[in-house]
């Protein structure tokens, strides 16, 4: 059986899925092999069963092998829903000819089944994975980690500095990376970080020097001062102005950066556009395993976050 489970999608376009579907000999022999597979969906009946696009086939998945959970009631029925016009993994169950035409038989669950005992097996906290974005909620963003399996990172792990929402670093079916957080194999959930990622003060700092003129996003305002996220690991104090809210994009003068006190002075200059889309994330790790992780600089004299990966 295959040891590749990616988030659905990735697997669709590729030559070797192409093959799988392009003849009954083909399906029967992916049938053999256990491998995985993708389709479209094209429709859900009214049985709920999925109607699948398979190249020159169109396949089945009954509504019981449509998700994991979804004959013992534990996962609700806008799972086999919401995958209409989407992706779905499977593996072929049969491959049956009737009156001249090709009907293969196939699950989504089995394919999940398959994934998460992989997960369970090959995965552990701090290990480095890859996922696709599939929603976003006020308190976190949803991703598949593989198979249609799904994880959630909390809005308080997307970064260091804090976002009003998770659509302020993500879209929905962005590829990213992310960190196990904790795995509960009982539960069959995984938990997941992301501001590990991003990097430290310091890798972040490294780009900017006292006299640069950069864009920020304001994230918060004080008594003492407004803080404007420069990456969405580092953020500077700049002075309170008038005319300018939370949230609002900015221009700003960077007039010091003391690591010893991981802290950016700045001075903001002027309003800008805003972005009409998150920027592209820029990734210091994304791939191998954490032990711990660090945000503050050697010899700071604050402790800033930290991440311990308990195995």
């Amino acid at each position: 059986m295959t040891s590749y489970f990616p988030p659905e999608g990735r697997l669709l376009n590729t030559p070797e899925n192409r093959a799988a579907c392009a003849s009954p000999v083909a399906l029967r022999r992916a049938m053999e092999e256990k491998a995985i597979l993708e389709g479209v969906v094209r429709l859900c009946d009214a049985e709920h069963n999925l109607i699948v696009s398979l190249g020159a086939f169109t396949g089945l998945i009954p509504r019981a092998e449509a998700a994991l959970g979804i004959a013992d009631g534990s996962t609700r029925e806008i799972a086999i829903l919401s995958r209409v016009g989407k992706p779905v993994c499977f593996l072929v169950e049969s491959v049956a000819e009737t009156d001249g035409v090709i009907r293969p038989v196939l699950s989504r669950r089995l394919a999940q089944e398959a994934a998460l005992n992989a997960i369970f097996r090959n995965w552990r906290p701090g290990t480095v994975i890859s996922a696709t974005v599939t929603h976003l909620e006020p308190f976190g963003a949803f991703v598949d980690v593989g198979c249609g399996i799904s994880s959630m990172i909390g809005i308080e792990n997307i970064s260091v500095s804090r976002i009003p929402h998770p659509d302020q670093r993500f879209a929905v079916g962005q590829e990213i990376f992310a960190v196990v957080q904790d795995l509960v194999p009982d539960q069959r959930r995984v938990y997941l970080t992301h501001k590990e990622l991003l990097g430290t003060w310091s890798e972040n700092a490294a780009a900017f020097q006292p006299g640069m003129t950069v864009p920020g996003i304001i994230r918060g305002q004080k008594e003492y001062g407004v803080f404007v996220e420069l990456t969405p690991n580092l953020s500077g104090l700049a002075e309170l102005r008038g005319g300018f809210q939370e949230g609002d994009r900015v221009s700003v003068y960077l007039k010091a950066l003391l690591p010893e006190r991981m802290k950016i002075k700045l001075l903001m200059i002027d309003r800008l556009p805003p972005l009409r889309a998150p920027e592209p994330l820029r990734y210091f790790i994304t791939s191998g395993k954490l032990e711990q992780w660090r945000y503050a600089p050697a010899g700071c004299r604050k402790v800033g976050a930290q991440t311990v990966f308990a195995d």
